[in-house]
């Protein structure tokens, strides 16, 4: 490797940032460390206590007047969408026997587009709603799709591939019209941009998209929405999710959260500014890199996500260069059997199969430079030239 390694794939998973390192270290060092939160002795009590302090600070950073109480740790954000599909959908029924509908869109994550089959074998329909070209859901795509047998409606915040943002607030306002029950994945938007959450239901979140530890997360749902429990057995989370927390990762998720958004403006800005030069040098005249939609920069998209397409380069080869020139990314599809199949998210937006195989993201946060982000500009122009060739 002719360099030092740069990372840039946070939106997979972000680096550890000093906030969670030494939150964990100041568990570690506590004496209810270890301590089940659920136990009635001192230590236990203390464990708890600190346990809703970390609930406090996520709601905080949150926003949408969630309530402490309204926090359901998970182990990350997978889990949070499988209990909001599954738990919202299922209450949703049990209270009227005719909300038998599920809406979600075309470009949710696997998370949420993977938990169809299991709600078709709960008796549920399910319904895509479709995005346009620019990755968007529009209002009216909704609108048509939702009646009165709507019992849950599963839109993400911003697209973990393009990070397109969704217009949440309308769309949740025409679920709650038809009387359905609005969840968003905003696994991928927390910490980056301002959320608006004051329609939302229930909202996914996870710790390590923004520098936390991998392995917790948070479903956080209005007092007055019911829930069905996925894990039984314990009655922790208010009887919403059974099994002892995690209150060392609870408490450096809550770690990160803070910091994170007490200068959420002055990151966002400036990782807008990099990645809005980073487009500007990639797809530039000649380089045969294109944005993967035209909504690619501005408040309406992730400051840290930069997606382009390689038309004439499939995405595999360009990574596997790109990591032998000690860079590293992602790309918006996913290899298996050893054939590279195109992103599901690429083809709801109409990108042709053939250009769609050709997709990179390219992901980070303040903490990349200037300085890297123009070498690695440097090294995929000159990658994607000598394959052209």
């Amino acid at each position: 490797m002719s360099r030092q390694t740069v990372y840039l794939d946070y939106a997979a998973s972000a680096p550890l940032r000093p906030e969670a390192l030494d939150a964990q270290r100041a568990y570690d060092e506590a004496p209810y460390a270890g301590a089940n939160p659920n136990s009635l002795h001192s230590l236990g009590r203390a464990a708890a206590r600190a346990l809703d302090g970390a609930r406090r600070d996520i709601v905080r950073a949150l926003g949408g007047g969630f309530r402490p109480s309204d926090v359901v740790f998970t182990s990350g954000g997978t889990e949070s969408n499988n209990l909001a599909l599954l738990g919202l959908a299922e209450a949703a029924r049990a209270r009227s026997s005719r909300r038998r509908k599920v809406i979600i869109s075309s470009i949710e994550h696997d998370s949420v587009l993977d938990v169809r089959g299991a709600l078709r074998d709960r008796g549920f329909e399910v319904a895509l709603a479709p995005v346009g070209r620019d990755g968007v859901v529009r209002p009216g795509a909704l609108e048509g799709l939702l009646d009165d047998c709507t019992a849950l409606v599963s839109v993400m915040y911003a697209n973990n591939e393009t990070g397109v943002i969704q217009p949440i607030g309308e769309l949740s306002r025409l679920s709650h019209a038809s009387g359905a029950v609005f969840h968003t994945d905003a696994v991928q938007a927390f910490g980056h941009v301002p959320l608006e959450l004051s329609e939302v239901d229930a909202v996914s979140v996870a710790a390590h998209k923004l520098g936390g530890p991998v392995g917790v997360g948070a479903l956080v749902v209005r007092g007055r929405v019911p829930l069905r429990p996925l894990a039984l057995g314990g009655g922790q989370e208010g009887g919403r999710r059974a099994g002892t927390q995690d209150v060392r990762g609870a408490l450096a998720f809550a770690a990160v959260a803070r910091a994170c958004t007490a200068r959420l403006d002055q990151d966002r800005e400036l990782v807008s500014r990099r990645a809005a030069h980073l487009y500007e040098g990639l797809c530039a005249p000649g380089t045969g890199i294109v944005p993967t939609t035209d909504a690619s920069m501005g408040s309406g998209h992730l400051p840290g996500i930069v997606s382009v397409l390689v038309p004439e380069v499939d995405s595999e080869t360009l990574i596997l260069a790109l990591d032998q020139e000690g860079f590293e990314v992602s790309a918006a599809s996913a290899c298996s059997s050893g054939s590279l199949d195109a992103s599901h998210v690429l083809l709801a937006m109409g990108v042709p199969r053939n250009e769609a195989l050709g997709s990179l993201r390219i992901s980070f946060d303040e903490r990349v430079g200037d300085d890297d982000l123009a070498c690695f500009t440097d090294t995929l122009i000159r990658i994607v030239a000598e394959r052209r060739r």
